[in-house]
């Protein structure tokens, strides 16, 4: 998901459920807010937030040569080896085939084993249920069953293990129900987030944290962390102002449970310091973050207090504060150098923020140097780096190549980037992204087929993993509208514009740049289909909108006036007429369209 804050899945393992879990959850927290990366449309959790679909799957059936569809209630069924059938009608062989699939996975022995084990040990407990009612021994086993496939990338097959195992538990009958019920939700909630499917992830959060409420009341400390990991996925959407309630909760919840100015509370204020960051409440922000820099100081976390003065430096430059944020940057640079090496992507990525400040107040040979130094870190990466770590770097860097006016580098990076990321598992909206941006490359370079190329991958991976109404995924369908009109393929971007308006009208609301900026896109490409009516329509809409509630002042006013007079004259006459619309959004050689192409479309760019 394209969003604010970087994708940084954990790569899959086995997260076996334990019946001694007072947390009420399985699964591995998300990383601390502070480790996010800045905004970037790329999203961040975004959230979102955001942040690829070529993951491991089952080998298909031999026999037809195909996968055979799989449900809910038969998925988990299928046996790696034949089963003596009878053998599972003993109650005490579930048990046993448990408990041998969890020292078979603590012992290194490897998952496939492992596998073989909580099958068997699944259906034996279904058939040695006693009335017919599944135990919650078989909800456990099932849990066990869909965290191995994970391991193994095979989240297809998990995730109709964990939709059968939520449906055997019941709320009612008690505190190990509801234990066996959250577990579930939550793992399946991590399992969705997995492959892409952001809001079904969110979902199961939501309906873990009610489970979680009933059964423990709503000031639980356990709460509060199930809170916070809701909070973050939504950062990931961009929800951000349902994720700033739960983090408010969160904090008021900490506060009565733990000492003044406690890690968990500094936890807390740095996400909500990145909330207020991505809403542009930079003060608020600010605040936040000097607040959990301070626990941090009392605790005597030095590389966490480096972390935040990042974070402090960042906000900082966004309120222009640049004197300021260099400071708050050369005190991490010198942290991180002393406590980690002068190689660490940790100061790989304090020299990307000065590159991108020096950027900004014009300093271009400074900024240049920290980009090379910077890439000097990541063609070389210290033990331990993860590619995750590579790419988001690589990414930032080509942002700052893109704003100098170096797309060819910029397209360079953003490939390498991708490259990093196309097989890992759960990050389709973070590859969405980079492959949005190298199609902007493509079309900055007037390479207009590839552009269009990379932009139909986009949306279709956005389309998969579920992300088919963010203001992203809107601005990504106009930009990808442009190149199929350098291409002459006129139909398919009206059908473009009019679904990126639909999106950008519901996300932004009407009088929004964007959202203007399609209207004058669409009127513009009906014009050329000789609908004049409907280009009529728009454009008087449009003027009609910056009249009343935007004011005449926009040099576009003008432009579109001008072009619903034109229209307005040629309403009467053939249809046979000349497509001057089209001319201009295609002509780089007219005068008119290279104007346009400042005026029109500079604001439309796909910025990441």
């Amino acid at each position: 998901m394209p969003g604010l804050v970087s994708a940084k899945t954990p790569a899959p393992r086995i997260s076996l459920p334990s019946s001694d879990n007072n947390q009420i959850r399985t699964t591995p927290d998300k990383p601390e807010p502070g480790n996010s990366k800045p905004p970037s449309p790329i999203p961040k959790r975004p959230p979102s937030p955001s942040p690829s679909t070529s993951r491991t799957r089952p080998s298909p059936d031999r026999s037809s040569g195909k996968k055979k569809p799989q449900t809910p209630d038969t998925a988990w069924k299928s046996p790696a080896v034949i089963i003596d059938d009878s053998a599972l009608d003993n109650p005490d062989l579930g048990p046993f085939l448990l408990k041998l699939a969890r020292d078979t996975i603590a012992s290194g022995e490897g998952p496939n084993k492992a596998l073989d084990y909580a099958i068997r040990a699944a259906k034996s407990f279904e058939r040695c249920a006693t009335d017919g009612e599944p135990s919650l021994d078989l909800a456990m086993s099932l849990h066990v069953l869909a965290a191995i496939y994970s391991s193994l990338g095979r989240f297809d097959e998990a995730i109709p293990v964990l939709e059968r195992a939520i449906g055997v538990p019941e709320v009612s009958k008690g505190a190990d129900h509801a234990l066996a019920a959250f577990s579930g939700h939550m793992q399946l909630g991590d399992t969705y987030s997995m492959v892409g499917q952001l809001d079904k992830s969110i979902e199961c959060y939501k309906e873990g944290l009610k489970i979680q409420i009933e059964a423990l009341g709503e000031t639980d400390p356990r709460v509060a962390e199930t809170c916070r990991y809701l909070a973050e996925a939504l950062v990931q959407a961009m929800q951000f102002d349902e994720a700033e309630k739960l983090c408010k909760q969160t904090l008021e919840i900490h506060r009565m449970h733990s000492a003044p100015a406690s890690l968990e509370e500094a936890a807390d204020r740095r996400l909500m310091a990145l909330i207020y960051e991505a809403k542009g409440d930079y003060e608020s922000a600010l605040e936040h973050l000097v607040l959990a820099s301070m626990a941090m100081i009392a605790s005597g976390q030095e590389n966490e207090v480096a972390a935040i003065d990042v974070s402090i430096g960042n906000i900082y430059q966004s309120l222009c504060r640049f004197d300021e944020a260099v400071f708050s940057y050369q005190k991490a640079l010198t942290v991180f150098k002393s406590s980690k090496g002068e190689n660490h992507p940790s100061v790989a990525s304090v020299y990307i923020r000065l590159a991108d400040l020096y950027y900004k107040t014009g300093k271009l040979r400074e900024s240049k140097s920290y980009c090379e130094s910077a890439l000097r870190i990541y063609n070389r990466p210290v033990p331990g780096t993860t590619q995750d770590e590579i790419a988001g770097g690589l990414s930032d860097i080509a942002a700052i190549y893109e704003s100098v006016n170096e797309p060819e580098e910029a397209l360079k990076l953003l490939q390498r980037a991708m490259r990093l990321l196309e097989d890992k598992a759960g990050l389709q909206s973070t590859v969405a992204g980079l492959e949005a941006r190298v199609g902007v490359m493509y079309y900055m370079v007037e390479r207009y087929a590839e552009s269009l190329n990379s932009f139909q991958n986009a949306v279709a991976k956005l389309r998969a993993s579920g992300e088919r109404k963010s203001a992203f995924f809107g601005v990504l369908l106009n930009q990808m509208g442009l190149a199929c009109i350098q291409l002459f393929k006129i139909d398919e971007a009206a059908e473009l514009f009019e679904e990126a308006r639909a999106i950008l009208e519901q996300e932004y609301g009407p009088c929004h740049q964007d959202t203007l900026g399609v209207y004058s896109n669409l009127a513009a490409t009906y014009d050329a289909m000789g609908r004049i009516e409907d280009a009529i329509e728009i454009l008087e809409y449009v003027l009609k909108l910056r009249e009343e509630k935007l004011g005449t002042a926009n040099p576009d006013f003008d432009d579109e006036k001008n072009r619903l007079t034109e229209l307005l004259k040629e309403a009467g006459r053939s249809r046979n007429r000349k497509a001057k619309s089209l001319e201009n959004l295609i002509d780089p050689n007219s005068k008119r369209s290279k104007k346009e192409t400042t005026r029109r479309w500079g604001g439309l760019g796909f910025r990441i």
